[in-house]
């Protein structure tokens, strides 16, 4: 009997022991290091602070981020010299692939569909001049009306040299038949931009290209101050030719049609991080997948910090309360994230 109930004993230990559920770490990052790196665009550095600091709630040491151009980071990314970045943009950024994929890998979204690209006009000039694509800038009274440095073409903010966006607006001026027509400004593009807003602020006609997320966006709005114009049909660079369908985009907040050709294929804002890292991380891994940064708290740090609050310690302090005042929300990630790593 005695042998019985040892026996009967044991196999219900066994079975309480198989039952209960698994025990999250609070800290399953401890005594391991993170080599993160972050884009050479600005407006990319908040959310890669934000996620940062997730990381050290996790217990995680994290290094850096390193700023690094596109290529070098690909390439370290796939090498394992850096571990992950928050600053994926993609299909833009699908020329990469071949450098990192195998070794490398996209996880998890910060903003998805979240980072538009195209042209904007001042809202007052498109209601002047009935401006709805590229082609009107081939008009002559368009042309003068935006022509700021008297060379008889309308003056676009462009992007600087180096930059993917400048390729595909150097494709369109060839494209549309628009050399004679526009002057792409290359100049840095935050100088650029500030002169652009100034004009806009004494009235003038105005014509730049944006992405989003970026403070372009917040201090000039569009539907407000600035419309989204369109371009005459699709016609991207042969490598991203696959992706005539996301360059026509519905539901743009103040684009002078719906759906809208903005000629620029929409982008996921993504991480990418290198394999082995996160096999070896489910916590950090878990983290990546869950977490993401809604676009409006973008807008509004990215224009703080064209105003002057721009700092590591302002971007730092800008992710700490972000974090802070969204708690709630955040708490829900870590907790998976720990979870994940039992």
């Amino acid at each position: 009997m005695f042998r019985l109930t040892q026996t009967l004993t044991a196999v219900a230990l066994s079975t309480l022991i198989v039952a209960a559920p698994a025990i999250a770490q609070e800290n399953p990052g401890e005594g391991k290091t993170v080599n993160m790196a972050q884009a050479t665009w600005d407006t990319g550095w908040f959310h890669a602070e934000i996620y940062k600091q997730l990381l050290g709630e996790l217990g995680y040491t994290v290094e850096g981020p390193t700023t690094l151009d596109n290529p070098p980071f690909y390439q370290a990314v796939a090498q394992g010299d850096v571990d992950l970045w928050v600053n994926g943009w993609f299909p833009l950024h699908n020329t990469y692939r071949p450098a990192f994929e195998g070794q490398a890998e996209i996880v998890g979204a910060v903003a998805k569909a979240g980072a538009l690209e195209g042209y904007l006009v001042d809202k007052a000039s498109v209601e002047k001049f009935g401006i709805r694509t590229l082609d009107d800038f081939k008009r002559p009274e368009v042309q003068e009306a935006f022509d700021r440095n008297g060379d008889g073409k309308a003056d676009l903010v462009a992007c600087p040299p180096g930059w993917g966006c400048e390729i595909n607006i150097e494709h369109h001026l060839d494209a549309y038949e628009l050399r004679e027509h526009i002057n792409p400004i290359k100049a840095a593009y935050s100088a650029s931009m500030a002169d652009a807003v100034a004009a806009h602020q004494a009235g003038e006609p105005i014509l730049f290209y944006t992405w989003t997320p970026n403070w372009t966006v917040n201090e000039l709005v569009p539907g407000e101050d600035v419309m989204w114009i369109e371009v005459p049909e699709v016609d991207l660079p042969e490598h991203m030719a696959d992706l005539a369908d996301a360059a026509v985009i519905a539901g743009v907040e103040g684009c002078v049609a719906d759906p809208c050709t903005l000629g620029f294929p929409a982008n996921d804002i993504v991480p990418v991080a290198n394999s082995a890292f996160l096999q070896d991380n489910p916590a950090a891994a878990k983290l990546l997948e869950v977490a993401a940064i809604p676009l409006p708290a973008i807008f509004e740090q990215n224009a703080a910090m064209n105003s002057g609050a721009g700092s590591t310690q302002d971007i730092q302090q800008q992710a700490a309360e972000w974090i802070a005042n969204n708690r709630d929300l955040v708490d829900g990630w870590i907790e998976q994230a720990r979870s994940a790593a039992s």
